[in-house]
Parts: structure tokens; C-alpha cells; sequence
């Protein structure tokens, strides 16, 4: 059968996108399509096509995908209590990163109040939910962690200026609602480097472990390695 080319195009494009893994920018769309093609006019009419449908493409983590319709999720409900849950500790502190990137370890710490072990943010890491994304100009240059799009694409996110704000938080009776009147909750913009944060180093690779921790590489003593991530303390 013979397509005519806007109808070819919007199969090609529905094709790429129900072959993905992960969510596809616009930008990459194109690339793979012939050129010349409409790709946001393609990604409106596919849209429109399966917003009444049990999978709908929706716009998550800065790309398109395709997901199960919101009120079909129920029909998932097994698949995701099979999931492993959190600890406390880990759900406090993926908050923190989520809200307060860029930020060290020992800055999650002065703010939980507690320890963070190293597993926890191993399990983190482990989940792809966050990751190293520079280093503090301070003494030691402790890496900073920030999330990632697995996070936003999980927690159906486009960016993370979409988490939940104060009155949201509030709403939900995750925050006291007698705060002090000139409390802030400010969204971070995990795409813009802080003053007082220098990106990864092509080397910093290197010194990474596999999931996440700095150890000692070429040229670096371990000395070193262990400013640039303190011993694990006792967590509480």
C-alpha cells in the first residue's frame, strides 16, 4: 500500500517513538526522519490520535513517549507493589536532591540533620534517579548530585520545575501549615550551574565508581578520594 508522505511520516514517527526505551527529544525525531518533515505538527496529530486510547503519547522528562493512560493505571498495580520500596532514608534524601540541586552529601546531611550512608546513595544511584553533575569550589571539591530524566521520566515529570510546590505540598499534609509567612520553596534548574559549582571533568569518569563512589584513579591519592567523598558515618 502506498502512503502519502505526511501519512508515511506520522507512521515512521510512531513507529520510533513505540520502539524507544526511553522518552525522544524532537530534536532526535528529526534526525532519524527524512528531512523537511513537520515533526511537532506529526507529534500534535499523534496526540490527538491516542488521547482517548489505553496508551497516549504525552510530553515527560524533555521528550515524547508513550504511557499508559492515567486511569488505566490500576490495571499496573501489581507490576509496581512487585517494585522494591525505599528506605525513609532514601526517600528523604532524593527529596533533598530533587529540590535542592546541585547539593553535596555533606550539605544533605546539615539539612536531614542525619548521617547519609554511602548506601544510600547507592541505591540512588543504582535506581538512576540521580547523579554526580559537578563539584563544590571548596576545600576537597565535594561532588554535587542532582537528578536525573529517569527521575522526571518515573515520576512523570517534564522537568523538575514541575515537583510540587509549597501550597501543593501543604494540600497534600506533607508540609506544616503554620510555616513562617516568609518560608520559600524555590524549584532548582538542574540545567544551570551555580556559581560555586564547576562541571564533571572529562577525567572525573575516572574516578567514579560503578555506582557512584569516588575512588582513588591515576594521579589521584587516596587521600584525595576520600575529601572528595567522606567515610560512611552511622545513619540514623
Amino acid at each position: 500500500m502506498l502512503y502519502p508522505d505526511a501519512a508515511q511520516h506520522r507512521r515512521m514517527l510512531e513507529a520510533l517513538l513505540f520502539a524507544a526505551a526511553e522518552p525522544l527529544d524532537e530534536a532526535s525525531l528529526a534526525a532519524r526522519l527524512p528531512a523537511g518533515v513537520d515533526v511537532p505538527a506529526l507529534l500534535e496529530e499523534l496526540v490527538e490520535s491516542y488521547a482517548l486510547r489505553g496508551v497516549n503519547l504525552i510530553r515527560i522528562a524533555g521528550g515524547w513517549a508513550f504511557r499508559t493512560a492515567s486511569d488505566l493505571a490500576f490495571l499496573l498495580r501489581e507490576e509496581v507493589t512487585r517494585e522494591r520500596k525505599l528506605s525513609a532514608a532514601a526517600v528523604e534524601t532524593l527529596a533533598i536532591i530533587a529540590y535542592h540541586q546541585p547539593v553535596t552529601r555533606g550539605e544533605i546531611e546539615e539539612i536531614r540533620g542525619v548521617s547519609v550512608s554511602r548506601g544510600t546513595l547507592d541505591v540512588l544511584l543504582e535506581t538512576e534517579w540521580i547523579r554526580p553533575r559537578g563539584r563544590r569550589k571548596t576545600p576537597g571539591r565535594p561532588l554535587t548530585f542532582g537528578t536525573t530524566k529517569q527521575f522526571e521520566d518515573h515520576f512523570g515529570l517534564e522537568s523538575v520545575k514541575d515537583l510540587p510546590g509549597l501550597d501543593e505540598l501543604k494540600a497534600a499534609g506533607l508540609l506544616n501549615a503554620q510555616l513562617p509567612p516568609d518560608f520559600r520553596l524555590e524549584l532548582p534548574d538542574p540545567d544551570s550551574p551555580r556559581d560555586d559549582e564547576e562541571p564533571l571533568a572529562p577525567d572525573d569518569e575516572a574516578l567514579t565508581g560503578l555506582r557512584g563512589n569516588v575512588v582513588a584513579g591515576p594521579g589521584m591519592a587516596p587521600a584525595a578520594a576520600d575529601m572528595a567523598d567522606p567515610p560512611d558515618r552511622t545513619e540514623n
